[in-house]
C-alpha cells in the first residue's frame, strides 16, 4: 500500500501542531509497513504512484479541492477543524470590525486570498476563488471516502457546520513516548509555568501575560512568532514583565527538559482541537491548564484545570490551582495508554484498510 500524505505548503516553514501530526503519522505508518510519503500541496505529485491520498486541514480546502479533482483517486481527510471565528471577530486587531459582519467561512476565504496575495502561501487551483470556502468544503466532504477527526467532538462540529453523511473514524492525536518519557524523578518547580505554542492570537499568549505579569511565577513562552502576526508578538513582548521570558522555537527533543522541571503547562487558546503540547506536558508529569473552548476536554476530562481565555484573572487562578495541586499521575497513565503516535498510526492504517 502506498499513500501520499498531502499537507499545506508551509508545513515546514511555519511549523505547528499539524506539522507534528503529519510527520509522526507518516513515521508510524512506515513502521507498520505502509509506504507513506509526505507531499506539500505546492509539490508536483505523481498521483498514479499512490493507492490513496490523505489530506490534512479541512479549513484549507483550496489545496484539497485541486489535488483530489486532478488525481481521481480515493481520498480521506484529517479534518483538524480549528474554529478561528471567536478570535477573528472579537480579538483580532485591525480586522475585527470587518469580520464582525462575516461568517466564519467568509473570514477564512479572505484570509486564504490574503495569504496568497502577500506571498505567504500558494493557491494550487483557481476553482476555489469562485467556489468559496463553504462550497469547496461541502464538495470535499461529498466526495471523500472518509474523514478522520481527532475526536468525537470535532466530528460533531464538522457535520453540524457542514451537514453531510460521511463515514468517519476518530483518530486521536498522540505523543512520542521516546522523547516524552518522564525519566528519573525530579523535584518539580512549583513556580515554573510553560506555554509551548506558536506565538499568535489564537493561542492567546497576550492574556496569559496580562494574567501572570509581576506574579511569583516564572513564565516561559516557548514558540516562534507567527510570520503572519508580527504585531501580536511585538505587543506581547512590549507588555511582558520581568518574570515572562520568550525562548523562541525549540525542537521537540529539547522540550523534554523544560517539561520535566515545570509544575504547570498552560495553553489558554481561543480554540484547540487537541493541544499537542498539553499532552506532551502531561506525559512529563506537568499539571495542565487548558481553555474551556474547543475539543480538548474529550482528551483531558476532569484531569485538567480549565480557564476562560477571555479573562486574564481566570488564567491566573487556574495556574495557581494547578501549581498547588499534586502532580496528576492518573492523567499521565491515560496518555501513555491511549494517546501515542503508535496508536494513531495503527488506527489510521485500519481506516485505510476499510477504504481500500
Amino acid at each position: 500500500m502506498k499513500v501520499a500524505l498531502i499537507a499545506r505548503s508551509t508545513l515546514y516553514s511555519v511549523p505547528g501542531g499539524d506539522t507534528i501530526q503529519v510527520m509522526e503519522t507518516c513515521r508510524g505508518l512506515n513502521e507498520l509497513g505502509v509506504n507513506a510519503e509526505i507531499k506539500l500541496s505546492s509539490d508536483a505529485i505523481n498521483y498514479e504512484a499512490y493507492n490513496l491520498l490523505h489530506f490534512f486541514n479541512l479549513v484549507r480546502p483550496a489545496d484539497i479541492l485541486y489535488h483530489s479533482r486532478k488525481a481521481r483517486k480515493p481520498y480521506i481527510v484529517s479534518t483538524i477543524l480549528v474554529d478561528y471565528s471567536e478570535y477573528d471577530k472579537n480579538h483580532r486587531k485591525g480586522l475585527s470590525s470587518v469580520f464582525n459582519y462575516l461568517s466564519g467561512d467568509s473570514i477564512e476565504y479572505l484570509k486564504t486570498i490574503a495569504r496568497c496575495i502577500l506571498g505567504r502561501d500558494r493557491l494550487s487551483g483557481l476553482d476555489y476563488i469562485w467556489k468559496g470556502q463553504r462550497r469547496s468544503i461541502m464538495e470535499i466532504l461529498r466526495n471523500a471516502a472518509m474523514i478522520l477527526p481527532n475526536s468525537e467532538s470535532e466530528y460533531r462540529r464538522v457535520v453540524q457546520t457542514y451537514p453531510s453523511k460521511i463515514k468517519y473514524t476518530v483518530i486521536p492525536n498522540g505523543i512520542d513516548t521516546v522523547k516524552f518519557s518522564q525519566g528519573p524523578a525530579v523535584t518539580k518547580n512549583d513556580k515554573l509555568v510553560l506555554c509551548v505554542a506558536r506565538i499568535e492570537g489564537i493561542k492567546n499568549q497576550l492574556n496569559l501575560i496580562k494574567g501572570l505579569n509581576n506574579t511569583g511565577f516564572k513564565v516561559m513562552l516557548i514558540g516562534a512568532p507567527s510570520p503572519g502576526q508580527p504585531g501580536y508578538y511585538k505587543h506581547c513582548t512590549s507588555i511582558a514583565a520581568g518574570n515572562i521570558s520568550f525562548t523562541g522555537h525549540l525542537p521537540q527533543h529539547e522540550l523534554a527538559k523544560y517539561y520535566r522541571q515545570a509544575k504547570v503547562h498552560i495553553l489558554p487558546s481561543w480554540f484547540e482541537t487537541t493541544g499537542l503540547s498539553s499532552l506532551e506536558a502531561a506525559a512529563m508529569g506537568c499539571n495542565v491548564v487548558i481553555s474551556n473552548r474547543g475539543d480538548a476536554k474529550e482528551y483531558f476530562e476532569d484531569n485538567a484545570f480549565y480557564c476562560d481565555p477571555e479573562r486574564p484573572e481566570s488564567l491566573l487562578q487556574a495556574v495557581q490551582q494547578a501549581s498547588a495541586a499534586p502532580c496528576n499521575e492518573k492523567l499521565r497513565q491515560v496518555i501513555l495508554e491511549k494517546y501515542t503516535w503508535q496508536q494513531t498510526a495503527a488506527q489510521t492504517l485500519k481506516a485505510y484498510q476499510i477504504i481500500l
